[in-house]
């Protein structure tokens, strides 16, 4: 927002076209209810979960990017290796299935269902190395 030399504004009064504040509050049952509502997200908690896996793979050098889609159904968080190619996985959160088979999964770049769960922090054991017996 530019900086103005204009002065505040008393409490509930709005700038733009002479309207106060109150003119464009919505009521939050109104919004729940209406026909475009709004995209699922990942919370912050989530989201810390996700990118703790995200800089440990960065780290190892098997990731090296990520874009996050809100879409309408569900949330998606999808990991490169190059940025331009097709995600290596996607972390997905659907609430629709949270009753079932749980809210969160983790699919491969060909959309096989890799784990799913109720809780993110358990799907997430689908990134954790599995140790390898080394013959000698």
């Amino acid at each position: 927002m530019p900086m103005t030399d204009e002065t505040d504004l008393p409490r509930g009064e709005a700038r733009h076209y002479g309207r106060t504040t109150s003119d464009v509050v919505v009521d939050l049952h109104e919004y729940k209810q209406a026909k475009n509502p709004p995209p699922v997200t990942f919370h912050r908690r989530e989201l810390d979960l996700i990118l703790k896996v995200y800089g440990r793979m960065v780290g190892e050098g098997e990731w090296r990017d990520y874009a996050i889609d809100h879409l309408r159904d569900r949330a998606v968080f999808s990991v490169f290796k190059r940025a331009g190619e097709v995600p290596l996985y996607r972390i997905e959160k659907n609430p629709k299935l949270a009753a079932k088979q749980g809210a969160f999964s983790v699919l491969n770049a060909h959309g096989t269902i890799l784990k799913r769960g109720h809780e993110l922090a358990q799907v997430l054991k689908a990134f954790d190395k599995v140790l390898k017996l080394v013959k000698t």
